[in-house]
């Protein structure tokens, strides 16, 4: 399709995130939209698509082994929307399409190489992400074969024509010695390694020899930094002169002219140094080392005994640069300057700015480091001094003469702070690291100063060392401290039963010294008491809660009650009950209650028990199937127990309304026919007895045969029910029962059928009682009934 025929349309958004970079740009291509998402870092990242069921792309997902500093907004245009996440310490870019996407891994740099082959990578530095509507614009996809030979593709007649290095004058340049590069690259190192005498040296034998060398500019800027370092500035001047005259556009001119007005203050010309200082902060603000040179000017104020302007500085470099050097270099001045104006808290501030970003800083100017840590310590701040301490303690040599004090210093001076577990690390390095050094004595007293103020990590290694002071030190001082302590830290990590244990102990201790013996003890019984009750371990919830009258907060009051009936302290119960019935909470009203009705009950107090259910009734009874519903059932059990069988006859209707036909309420239902055969109600026997037959054949359970089956064939039988006494006595039939059961069901069978005119099936069963137990009663009866 003819180019002329594309109009395109660009929007174009990058955003800079650590390395990563994201671009998105939109286009048209035969007046179809499409957009285009790169995504480029100096490491390799993977992406991947994710595909549906009908193999379209529904979403990208890009990982990055780094996380942002800040968190990305949500991006989006017509064609994707792009968002960021973090799961475990890996950040994931998620693209997902508004219409149709492809992805594409960027191998080839086009500019830089010639050749290119299908290259199907995870990995890349560079992909690209097409968002389009129906059809991939400019590229087609082919299918290719898996037996394919993959060829790569030159495109050599396409090179641009190459000359080399021109000169100056346009020329091109030829280099037939390469000595001058490696000496170059000797320097750099020379640098590198603080080797300035032989740097210098190296420099000035290059010019001799190489006089038109190409590197004359890099070679003077070398020799400048040299004598920066050496701090020969007369020199510096001299050769930054010239540099600057002829090579006025090099990429250092901006080190060069902060040195040089360095220099220039340092040897006294002032008005000089404010020169190249207007021309560094001028023409190059924005470089780091217009952020050096306030640091440079600052320092050459103070030297002339000017305080105030230097900390503007100082504040100005910090605040500007983003450059650790520079930020650290600063923040180390500005302390100083805090510390000579006693603004300790300030000059703090600063030292842990420093630790925190660059400690090494403290190691690499050690002698200006170990000054100021004196002037912390010597102010009272010893967690300033001990930063300090610490910076370069863990920075230097092991050999280096300051080591063992600098060891010591960690430990004594945390020892004095407020920081007494990190003291007790730190004096615990010194002693294993030098066992027979000059300090040990004296680190050994501050440890065992720490013993009683340190909380170590492991609990069990400290309850060892108590224990051991204890037997070592009985009756003295240190022993009865240990006792204390051990009995504080039991409580503190929860084992109040075994703190609890030391009671006889604890009260031999001096009440003077040690007057919060008793607040020790109700603790641990209180921990002790709630812990059993997590444990439902109910004998020592009673056992504590008797011995030392203890009495929880409301929370405790359910496992408590329940404790207390479960191990018959049925006063306790009753007091637990008897605190919460004017609960303003309706709820925990019927709750408790419904437990104080149950603590009565168990109790006798059997009017408490009628009169409480009948309130409970009164507070439940528009709830459908209410949980205190079993209240019914505790009514009758009493009126049961009072023999009040009028009373039993009512309330097992209620109980029947609550729940049914219920298997619980068997032996209810046996009480009741029991008041009905007492009363000759056959009536109320037969309704009951039917309801427990009914319960046992749902069941497959027969608790109540044949004491039931009996009953109620009685019932039947006085109301010439013969027809149903019969099915009643039959069903015993395929029930398990004794001899002498078998004979009376065997007989009761004979005696209705004869009723019913069956002779034959009579005298059937009549022989059945009597080969059931020849010699029971049943079994005369039935013989008599034989010969009749």
């Amino acid at each position: 399709m003819s180019h002329l025929l594309k109009a395109l349309l660009f929007i174009f958004l990058s955003i800079n995130v650590f390395a990563l970079e994201i671009s998105l740009q939109g286009a048209k291509e035969n007046h179809q939209s499409y957009s285009t998402l790169h995504l480029s870092d100096k490491d390799k990242f993977l992406c991947q698509e994710f595909r549906d069921d009908f193999n379209s792309v529904v979403k990208i997902v890009c990982a990055f082994p780094k996380s942002p500093a800040q968190k990305i907004q949500k991006l989006q245009n017509s064609f994707f929307e792009i968002d960021s996440e973090i799961k475990k310490e890996t950040f994931f870019l998620v693209i997902k399409p508004f219409e149709k996407m492809k992805l594409f891994p960027i191998v080839f740099n086009l500019v830089k190489e010639d050749t290119v082959f299908s290259a199907k990578v995870e990995l890349s530095n560079r992909w690209m992400i097409v968002g389009y509507k129906d059809k991939l614009p400019y590229i087609e996809a082919q299918e290719k074969s898996d037996a394919a030979i993959n060829f790569p593709f030159t495109l050599g007649e396409d090179k641009f024509p190459y000359v080399g290095s021109l000169d100056i004058e346009g020329n091109p340049v030829h280099i037939k010695r390469v000595g001058d590069v490696t000496e170059y690259i000797k320097i750099k190192k020379l640098y590198e390694e603080k080797n300035y005498e032989f740097t210098l040296e190296l420099i000035n034998d290059i010019m001799k020899e190489y006089p038109d060398t190409l590197f004359k500019p890099e070679l003077l800027f070398y020799k400048i930094r040299v004598h920066s370092k050496m701090d020969e500035n007369e020199k510096l001047i001299e050769v930054a002169k010239d540099y600057l005259r002829e090579y006025s556009s090099d990429e250092n001119v901006p080190e060069v002219l902060s040195l040089l007005a360095k220099s220039y203050g340092k040897v006294g010309l002032s008005s000089d140094a404010d020169y190249f200082y207007d021309r560094l902060f001028s023409e190059h603000s924005d470089s780091v080392y217009a952020k050096w040179g306030y640091i440079y000017l600052a320092e050459s104020l103070e030297a002339a005994g000017n305080f105030s302007r230097p900390q503007t500085l100082y504040e100005k470099a910090i605040r500007e640069t983003d450059n650790i050097e520079v930020a650290v270099e600063a923040a180390f001045r500005l302390a100083k300057i805090h510390m000579s104006s006693s603004k300790i808290k300030e000059a703090a501030e600063q030292v842990d700015k420093i630790a925190k970003a660059k400690a090494d800083y403290f190691s690499e100017q050690k002698f200006k480091s170990l000054d100021m840590m004196y002037d912390f310590y010597d102010s009272g701040d010893y967690i300033s001094a001990t930063t300090i301490a610490k910076a370069i303690f863990e920075h230097i040599d092991p050999n280096d003469e300051e080591y063992e004090e600098l060891s010591r210093n960690i430990g004594i001076w945390l020892s004095q702070s407020e920081n007494k577990k990190e003291a007790l690390e730190a004096l615990n390095n010194y002693i294993e690291r030098f066992s027979d050094g000059m300090y040990i004595q004296e680190v050994q007293v501050a440890k065992d100063s720490l013993f009683f103020d340190v909380n170590d990590e492991n609990a069990s290694s400290k309850l060892a060392n108590y224990e051991k002071l204890m037997d070592e030190y009985a009756g003295d001082s240190i022993g009865d401290k240990a006792i204390y302590e051990k009995a504080k830290l039991l409580i503190a990590e929860g084992a109040f039963a075994d703190a609890l244990g030391m009671e006889t102990k604890l009260l031999k201790l001096d009440t003077v010294e040690y007057s919060d013996i008793p607040t020790l003890i109700t603790k641990a019984a209180i921990g002790t008491m709630k812990q059993s009750l997590k444990d439902k371990e109910c004998n020592s919830v009673l056992v504590v809660s008797s011995k030392y009258k203890i009495e929880l907060s409301a929370e405790w009051d359910d496992g408590v009650y329940e404790c207390a009936m479960k191990g018959a302290d049925f006063e306790l119960a009753k007091k637990m009950a008897d605190k919460n019935l004017k609960s303003k909470d309706l709820e925990q009203r019927k709750k408790w209650l419904y437990r104080y009705i149950k603590v009565d009950f168990a109790t006798g107090n059997y009017s408490n028990v009628i009169e409480a259910s009948k309130e409970l009734i009164t507070l439940t009874q528009s709830e459908v199937n209410s949980p205190y519903r079993d209240v019914y059932r505790y009514i009758f059990d009493t009126y049961h127990r009072l023999e009040n069988s009028n009373n039993m006859i009512e309330s097992i209707a209620d109980v029947l309304k609550a729940y049914g036909d219920d298997y619980v309420d068997i032996d209810r239902y046996i009480a009741v026919m029991a008041v009905g055969s007492e009363k000759k109600d056959n009536n109320l026997v037969i309704e009951y007895g039917e309801r427990v037959m009914s319960i046992q054949r749902i069941s497959a359970s027969h608790p109540q045969s044949p004491f039931v089956e009996f009953t109620l064939y009685q019932a039947y039988t006085d109301k010439e029910n013969y027809d149903r006494a019969l099915d009643v006595i039959k069903s015993l039939d395929t029930l398990e029962l004794n001899s002498t059961q078998r004979a009376r069901q065997k007989y009761l069978l004979g005696s209705v059928l004869a009723k019913l005119w069956r002779d034959d099936e009579s005298q059937k069963a009549y022989q059945e009682a009597i080969d059931a137990e020849p010699a029971s009663a049943w079994a005369k009866l039935a013989k008599s009934a034989k010969e009749i």
